[in-house]
């Protein structure tokens, strides 16, 4: 699934394994900022789209983007008493396999809404909304929005959110209660406490569910890795050639093996050197390695942004990303080379992808 700024594309490979085939657009002239594959029974496809004329809403496929169904009803919507309205869906997850109706989304404004009967209907998760933080986390330059949910497959009640800004939060009650959960991440532009409590600008977050405690994140400057669930944060930007970028993806099969897309700076958002490089740690982030055959060597000045890159469930498993300007790459061998699947898209916003 391609979620692009003027609709949908669908990306099939080949059977022969020797190509792909790429149809589009669906659900044209939506902005499409999140996009999921629900694969824990027959295969469903969640988009949450944005139209100019019509707002936002989340649609479904049960078959593999042949056909799409849209309720008659707003699927997310804020109760009258909170005084706000849905701007965007900025992330679609479902939940743990032992959950199998359960989908989470994260929006704009920050908020987590949950549904119970596979992504027809949501309701808003109160716990997270009543925070006595919400009224100081302000908007990063995309907004104000939860962007990163990870559920615990081990506990359906423990549940970790990233949000810009904010930071990252967390349950253990199923949602009534939420913490902090950002010692040891920096927010170098809070000059007066560069290690707060909350207000970090995570960009976006990564577990692997074999690990459930090993989460990787990709900060506004900083890229971290946690070994005890989100307790505490360290430092892996070491080796990396720039420590700013937004998406982070982790092999579901090793938990060691991770990869990141680094831009220059905040104010400088493209690749060093004009060069489009993946980069991957295969220990962890202790060491990291720029991963760059089948890809643009120089010249390429887009960017990568927190959802347009994603590994899928193969063994080993598949990685891809998407551009700002419009190219999807895939590599079949984790990372070591590249096969332009699509170019010429409008903006690549978000990226799923599975075996089905």
């Amino acid at each position: 699934m391609i979620g692009t700024r003027k609709g949908l594309w669908l990306a099939r490979r080949n059977g022969d394994g020797g190509g792909w085939q790429v149809t589009g657009p669906q659900l044209p002239m939506t902005e499409v900022y999140a996009v999921a594959v629900d694969t824990r029974s027959a295969p469903r496809l969640l988009a949450g789209t944005e139209s100019p004329h019509f707002g936002p809403t989340l649609v479904t496929s049960d078959d593999l983007g042949h056909s799409w169904q849209e309720p008659d009803h707003a699927p997310i919507a804020f109760p009258a008493d909170t005084g706000t309205a849905l701007r965007r869906v900025w992330q679609i997850v479902p939940g743990p396999v032992s959950e199998p109706e359960v989908i989470y989304a994260g929006t704009q404004p920050s908020a987590l809404f949950r549904s119970e009967d596979g992504g027809s209907n949501y309701e808003l998760v109160r716990g997270l909304w009543d925070h006595p933080h919400r009224a100081e986390w302000f908007p990063g330059a995309g907004g104000q929005a939860v962007h990163t949910i990870l559920p615990d497959p081990r506990e359906p009640s423990r549940v970790l959110v990233g949000m810009s800004t904010g930071g990252v939060y967390r349950t253990v009650d199923g949602g009534s209660e939420w913490n902090p959960a950002n010692s040891g991440i920096r927010a170098y532009f809070m000059p007066e406490d560069e290690y707060p409590e909350f207000g970090q600008c995570v960009h976006k977050m990564a577990r692997n569910t074999s690990a459930p405690d090993r989460i990787y994140l990709q900060n506004h400057h900083g890229v971290y890795r946690s070994d005890d669930g989100a307790d505490t944060w360290e430092s892996i930007a070491e080796g990396l050639p720039a420590d700013f970028g937004f998406p982070i993806g982790v092999d579901p099969t090793d938990p060691d093996t991770v990869y990141t897309f680094p831009l220059v700076a905040d104010a400088h958002r493209f690749p060093p050197e004009g060069s489009c490089r993946i980069y991957r740690s295969r220990d962890a982030g202790r060491s990291w390695e720029g991963m760059g055959e089948g890809l643009p060597g120089e010249g390429f000045w887009s960017a990568v942004m927190r959802d347009a890159l994603c590994l899928d469930d193969a063994d080993p498993a598949g990685v891809y990303f998407g551009s700002r300007s419009g190219e999807v790459y895939a590599s079949s061998d984790r990372g070591e080379s590249w096969t332009l699947v699509a170019e010429h898209l409008p903006d690549v916003l978000s990226l799923r992808a599975a075996v089905v």
